[in-house]
This record gives C-alpha cells, structure tokens and sequence, in this order.
C-alpha cells in the first residue's frame, strides 16, 4: 500500500538552496518536507565550498607568513598534506549528513530519503528503501537539485574516468601529477589547493586567460601567481582527445600535436542542470534542461505558480550564496502567495533583484579574485556609458603593511550618466574582504559624491576606496 503524506511544501533536494527554502517556509507558518536521494547538505557542504576552501587554506596561511620579514623565518618546511586532508575531513563531517539530518528535524522540516520525482501538478513520487512514498502539496513545490559537472565534447574523455569536482575536493590523498582541464573558478582553485600540497599541475585553458569572465587583469595576475607557485598554465589551448593508458595514466592529446600527461584528470568546464530525472515531463517541462523562472523563483513555464525552482537548477547565478538568497525569496513568495499579498516591487522580499546586476563573488585563489556587479566589458555591452577607474593596491598603505611587495589591484566601473557604481573587482591577498563594502555601493546605488564621505580607516586595505574616488577626479 503507498505511504501518501500533504505538506504545504515539497523541496525536492536537501543543499544549502533546499533547506533554506523549506526553512523560510516552515519558519513562516507553513508546514515543508525535502526529498533527498543523496548526503542531506548537498555538493556545498561535501563536495564543493566547505571542502574546497579547506583545502586551500593551509597553503594561503603559509604564503601569507611567508610575505611578512620575522614570520617568514619562523616558517620552514612544506605544508603538511595529511593533516590538510584531516582537516578538510573534519570539514565534511567525514561525508556524513547526521548533523545535518539533526539539524532539518530541530527546524520542524521532515525529511524522506529517496529519488523524487514530480508526477503532475503538486504531486511528487518518492522512490524509498521501502517502497513509494506520495506527497501531495497544498501550496508548492520546489525544484532545488542544483547543477552537477559537464563533460565537454572531447574524443575519449568520459572512457578516461576523469575526476570532477567531486573527486578533486574529497581524494585521500595527492596525486602525484594533476592535469586540470577548465581555467576558471573551479578549475583554479583545485589547482592551488592540490599544488599546494605537493601535486604536480598543469592547467589548460580554452581562452586567451584564466578567468575569462572577469576583467582581463584578473587571469594576468592569478596566471602569473601560480606560474611563481610551479603550476604549468597554459592558456589558448584545446584538448582534441583524451585517453587513459594501460598504467593507469592519463593523457590529454592538444591541438597542435602536444600531449600533457598526469595522473588524474579533473574536469572543470562548467556545469548541467540536475533535471534529467526529476519528472519534468508530468508538467510540461523539457527534462534535462534549465528551469526557467521569474524574479519570484516561479517556473514561468507552468500555469498556476505552484512549481518553483532556486538554486543552481535555475541557472540564474551558480553562487552558493546566490542559491541561498533565491530560497529565502522563494519561500517568502510562496508564503505571501498563499496569502494573498505578494509584492514584486524592485526592493520586495519577495523578488531576486540581486540576481540581475549586483551578484557578489570571491575566489580563493592566491592572489583572491573578489568582484560586484558588471566588467568594464559587461557594461559597454550593456549600453552604458562607463569609466573604468584603476589602482594598484599595493600603493594603499594597508596593503604594504599586510605583506611585503603586496601585488593587486582594483577597478570600479562607473556609470558616468547616474556617477554610481555598477562593478567592481579587487585582486590581491584577503582581497575578498573589500567585497562587501562595494556590493552594498552597486547594491544601493551610491551617488560617488555620497560616497566620498564614507571614510576608510587607515591604514587598512580599505583605503583603497579613498584612492579610486581620488583617481576618479574627487
């Protein structure tokens, strides 16, 4: 006989998206479950941010003391990789979601453990242990079962058991040679963290630079960073083939007849929608691809705005923290839905405004990559009139004190026609910590003559602000 259940809400999947929107939810008076076939936590907790920052935080402590007279001589020796790797175990929970679990029931959330998929309006079928469960919704259901890794369309590479995220953040142990196939955020920071800890690594990366998304000064300064840290960076080049040989190696065959060997293989070239098995069908929807919604995490492919979808499954922003804010607003907007009084107003709770033009990013790289907003680029592209302003950080007075020879630097993107910020990008060392300071500027739209009067303290990285406003002509 089928186990059936009613809540008001169904989140099919338990990351950090889902349990933020079924907690919104519950928090307001509404009663939620989350489906999860995998670790209650999703990739953030074991197989992305929490591992991945772990991983890297040994090797920047140690290239931090290193920069600094009097701490670099109390400093010998290599990093050691074991107790690396404990820690970022540690940061795991070693791969087991109790607490998490605990965590879902202390909110009032249940939980059913099992492949669910959608089948018909507010209606989704959970495959158990023990049999099918049914849950019906009274008010929504929501889609927040994330992105997972592509594989590019390059000849032998799914036969050559290539690492993903997911095996580059949770080895046992470092590879002796790791050839890394993706230059940007993913595909950089496991770079660092592994070359850290002894690997031997090389990067290929399609585009002209690292990070090509980000201002062009971006990949210049991490490309000539991890060159200094030993790590082969080779950028312009393209993989034509890959094979795993008999010895367990592998080899990637490049345009132009090079071939780079290794150990492993990660894959760090972008990311599919996890969509392919969540029932799509039984309401109208394309399996397999993006879901798409409104500014309320609405799908605006299905009448009724009962299905939502938040997180990386939207492929709105692919930001951890990102996912986190669109499930607060859907949970607000599922909640006022039912009420009645939903507002969809610029600054409503109720809407994902961020997502347009104010998305927040740091990479922990060595140097870190912090930006807001829109590149210089991004915003001609965007019709706007803009002036980008430039600064070398290491010319702050903050900045020679926190490291000898401090490399970095900063741009704000003006819009000339409205003298406000619309981007900004800071790179350099602990460069993340000037980020908030700029999304609160893109975010409210801070006239430059009010910002003026925003003073930084001295002598910190933030006197930075006082020197492009200085370069800006005020």
């Amino acid at each position: 006989m089928e186990d059936q259940r009613q809540y008001d809400v169904i989140v099919i999947g338990a990351g950090s998206t889902g349990e933020n929107v079924a907690d919104r939810a519950t928090k307001r008076g509404l009663s939620a479950v989350v489906v999860e076939a995998d670790l209650v936590g999703g990739d953030c907790s074991y197989w992305a941010c929490m591992p991945s920052k772990a991983l890297l935080r040994p090797g920047q402590v140690l290239a931090a003391a290193r920069r600094v007279p009097g701490a670099r001589q109390a400093v010998t020796g290599d990093l050691d990789a074991a107790a690396a790797l404990q820690r970022r175990d540690r940061f795991t929970s070693g791969w087991d979601d109790a607490g998490q679990v605990a965590w879902l029931r202390d909110a009032g959330i249940d939980l059913v453990r099992g492949q669910g998929r959608l089948a018909g309006e507010r209606r989704v079928d959970v495959e158990t242990d023990d049999g099918t469960v049914v849950l019906r919704a009274r008010r929504a259901v929501c889609v927040a079962t994330g992105s997972a890794p592509a594989l590019p369309p390059v000849a032998g590479l799914a036969d050559a058991r290539p690492w993903t995220t997911k095996e580059a953040t949770s080895s046992a142990a470092p590879p002796q040679r790791l050839v890394v196939l993706g230059g940007g955020v993913a595909g950089c920071e496991l770079a660092q963290a592994w070359a850290s800890l002894g690997t031997k690594v090389t990067v290929l990366e399609m585009a002209g630079r690292l990070l090509p998304a980000h201002e062009p000064f971006v990949g210049e300064l991490l490309a000539a960073s991890m060159r200094d840290a030993a790590v082969d960076v080779r950028t312009g080049v393209r993989a034509s083939a890959v094979e795993r040989r008999s010895d367990g190696s592998v080899a990637v065959h490049l345009d132009g007849g090079d071939t780079v060997a290794g150990d492993e293989l990660l894959v760090a070239a972008g990311r599919r929608p996890r969509t392919d098995d969540v029932g799509l069908d039984t309401v109208g929807l394309p399996p397999g691809r993006w879901i798409e919604v409104d500014d309320t995490m609405a799908a605006t492919g299905v009448p009724g705005s009962w299905l939502y979808a938040a997180g990386d499954v939207n492929n709105r922003v692919l930001l951890t923290h990102q996912g986190k804010y669109q499930a607060r607003v859907c949970g607000d907007a599922i909640v006022a839905r039912a009420a009645g009084v939903l507002e969809e107003t610029p600054w409503s709770p109720h809407v994902a405004t961020a997502d347009h033009g104010a998305v927040p990013q740091v990479i922990f790289t060595d140097p870190e990559v912090a930006a807001v907003g829109v590149s210089e680029a991004q915003a001609q592209a965007a019709g706007l009139r803009v002036r980008a302003v430039d600064y070398e950080i290491g010319h702050v007075a903050g900045a020679a004190l926190h490291a000898d020879d401090y490399r970095g630097h900063a741009r704000l993107v003006v819009d000339e026609d409205r003298r406000v910020v619309v981007g900004a990008t800071f790179v350099g060392p602990d460069a993340g910590e000037l980020l908030h300071a700029a999304t609160i500027a893109v975010v409210g739209e801070v006239p430059l003559d009010r910002l003026w009067h925003a003073v930084p303290a001295y002598p910190t990285l933030s006197e930075i602000w006082l020197r492009l406003l200085e370069t800006y002509g005020l």
